[in-house]
């Protein structure tokens, strides 16, 4: 692909970003801060973190989050005896200003205020527990999950994502996924990105992309991935198998729409690569885009 096809990409890119000081990022910390708080009063002993896109650095404007999760100690039953009783009681608290929507491991917040009611505040909860005295690995609530608690780690998720050499790919990955309603979680197709293009960090983002979507379009099966905090402990193949078709036909025409009409197909359409306001025709062109897809920011 040609260097106007890069820096199109770059564009893309910065078009999705976030600086610190938009309101996006502003409204975000002031829900970081309320939930915090509410936490922290309800729970003292809890450790609280962040995770979620931001910490990963694969966040874009149009599907970002932050996972605060709120980790109990291994000996300590006084929040709950059980995991299912940390999931709902931490539940039942943050109830208190929030819409809660249980999630397989995480509590998503909706706003409960009048103007903005049930609308994602971007904030999803995970309580868990530690395993031990080292505050490392962790046991979470499956609900609705065929077996009740699954041993993870935040740190390992966040380093295998972050320090991956591919997270301008992921990034421009993610908002394909989001423009073309695809519905897989996120986590499940990040570590398929990170596994296809293991060997193409020195890449340029167009030829990954093309990499990408080439060995999707072409296995018929889908591709092996693992959980890094628990290979064997947590199969991530159902989830990436039921998404599998879907994945495969759109990465097929993504392709097809490329070879035939340019990368400004796929991501929005400016008609001005070289023009000083690109920048803001390509957030006007993908959020339009993306309010023609059937989206499902939930699945982000």
């Amino acid at each position: 692909m040609s260097k106007t096809d890069e820096k199109y990409l770059t564009d893309v890119l910065y078009s999705q970003s976030l600086d610190d000081d938009s309101q996006e990022m502003e409204d975000l910390r002031h829900q970081r801060d309320a939930v915090e708080a509410i936490l922290k009063q309800g729970f003292p002993t809890a450790t609280i973190r962040y995770g979620g896109s931001k910490a990963k650095g694969t966040l874009i404007k149009e599907a970002y989050d932050l996972d605060l999760v709120c980790y109990f100690p291994h000996n300590e039953t006084a929040a709950g005896a059980t995991l299912k009783d940390l999931y709902q009681n931490v539940s039942k608290r943050l109830s208190e200003k929030y819409l809660t929507d249980p999630k397989t491991s995480a509590i998503r917040l909706l706003s409960a205020e009048a103007k903005t009611k049930e609308t994602y505040t971007h904030i999803d909860v995970v309580p868990g527990r530690y395993t031990d005295s080292t505050n490392s690995d962790c046991y979470l609530y499956q609900n609705g999950g065929d077996k009740e608690r699954l041993k993870t780690n935040l740190d390992t998720h966040i380093t295998h994502i972050r320090d991956s050499g591919v997270t301008d790919a992921l990034k421009l990955l993610k908002l394909w996924r989001v423009l073309n309603g695809l519905d897989v979680k996120q986590f499940a197709f990040e570590l398929l990105g990170v596994e296809v293009l293991k060997d193409k960090k020195n890449a340029t983002l167009a030829d990954q992309l093309d990499h990408f979507f080439d060995t999707v379009s072409q296995s018929d099966n889908p591709i092996k991935i693992e959980d890094p905090a628990n290979p064997t402990g947590n199969d991530l193949m159902p989830i990436l198998a039921s998404a599998w078709p879907s994945l495969q036909k759109v990465a097929n025409q993504t392709l097809e729409t490329i070879q035939n009409s340019g990368l400004d197909s796929v991501y929005g359409d400016t008609g001005a690569t070289e023009d000083s306001s690109t920048v803001e025709q390509l957030s006007a062109a993908i959020h339009i885009a993306k309010q023609h897809q059937p989206t499902k920011p939930w699945s982000a």
